[in-house]
């Protein structure tokens, strides 16, 4: 891996192919003002000092645009190189002048596959800045409750637009660990089946895989999150931290929620090697049981296949037929035996 102190380029090191594109909205108490754009220049004069100034940045593909945001807002060049590496640990900084927290966002599929993708929020005095690798809807709520007003939302500063975006990321992480928590005591339910289905073993390391997933992305924040509920912090205001209370109370929710995941995963893990060993144990009893039956009748066929001319079974007229029936008789109740007992 290269050392990022030595290089003064910028590289995104995703694989999104979203092409980079901005889109401003610009509020205050009486009006709302919305500007797209491709490059930076287009729409940084519509930037406004009284106002609230929310630009969000969708695709990370052109790194010069990404610089001359980090420059005009006071971003430094690592904090940049950060936002650019998807694979970025979860993170939350102070600086003099702004908040930065690198977060992880998921999107469960048709499949049950979990895409995840980072989402890096910057926040200073007035202006919030919100960087997604992909084109995504993922905040257009927000943009409606600034449109309608929701809440007296422009009346309020940046920090309580953080809060409120942190919420949404809140309620991305409650929604999937929800959907994993159910796929898992679904899962526990196939396994107290008489029979489970023979592919829930692939099924328990998807899940367990998604978990991990899931548990590196918002594990750090558990830590990290202190930061922003630190009393010294000037960039968040005391009327507003309240709401990153509620944030928190939402953290705190999915990290209990994970934790129980975990506990339920490892149960399991349990309860599926404990049905394979019964499933063999069975199994094995069966097989038992058909060489129990069989081994007196092996033992007479041994006898009888001796060669000795001074035995008079084999010069009876109605010895086959009565090998037979002996046998037929030992291997009945040799089942029988078994069956009384239980034992098959």
């Amino acid at each position: 891996m290269n050392n990022n102190l030595l290089s003064e380029n910028l590289t995104y090191t995703g694989v999104s192919s979203t092409p980079t594109h901005l889109h401003l909205c610009t509020y205050n108490e009486t009006e709302v003002h919305e500007f797209s754009g491709d490059n930076f220049g287009e729409i940084k004069g519509e930037i406004r000092e009284n106002s609230i100034n929310w630009l969000q940045i969708h695709g990370l593909q052109n790194t010069e645009v990404i610089r001359e945001i980090g420059d005009y807002f006071g971003v430094n060049f690592l904090i940049i190189q950060d936002i650019l590496n998807p694979h970025h640990p979860t993170k939350i900084e102070e600086y003099e002048t702004h908040l930065v927290l690198i977060m992880k966002i998921f999107q469960l599929e048709a499949d049950e596959q979990l895409l995840k993708q980072q989402v890096c929020i910057i926040q200073g005095k007035n202006f919030v800045l919100s960087f997604l690798e992909n084109e995504t809807s993922f905040f257009n709520d927000v943009t409606t409750a600034i449109q309608s007003n929701i809440l007296k939302i422009r009346t309020r500063q940046s920090d309580y637009l953080l809060s409120v975006l942190l919420n949404n990321v809140m309620g991305n992480y409650r929604t999937i660990i929800s959907t994993m928590e159910d796929s898992l005591e679904e899962m526990e339910s196939r396994l107290l089946t008489i029979s489970p289905a023979s592919d829930i073993g692939s099924s328990i390391q998807m899940q367990r895989r998604q978990y991990m997933r899931i548990k590196r992305a918002v594990f750090p924040l558990k830590e990290q999150y202190n930061k922003l509920l630190r009393s010294d912090n000037i960039l968040l205001h005391k009327a507003n931290r309240v709401f990153f209370n509620d944030v928190n109370d939402h953290l705190q929710f999915v990290l209990q929620t994970i934790e129980i995941c975990r506990e339920t995963l490892s149960s399991l893990v349990d309860l599926y090697i404990s049905n394979n060993d019964l499933r063999m144990n069975d199994i094995m009893k069966r097989l038992t049981v058909v060489s129990t039956v069989f081994i007196p009748l092996t033992f007479l066929v041994g006898v009888w296949g001796m060669n000795f001319k001074a035995m008079p079974e084999l010069d009876w007229k109605y010895g086959y037929i009565t090998a037979w029936i002996i046998m037929l008789v030992i291997g009945f109740v040799v089942y029988l035996f078994f069956k009384k007992k239980k034992w098959y």
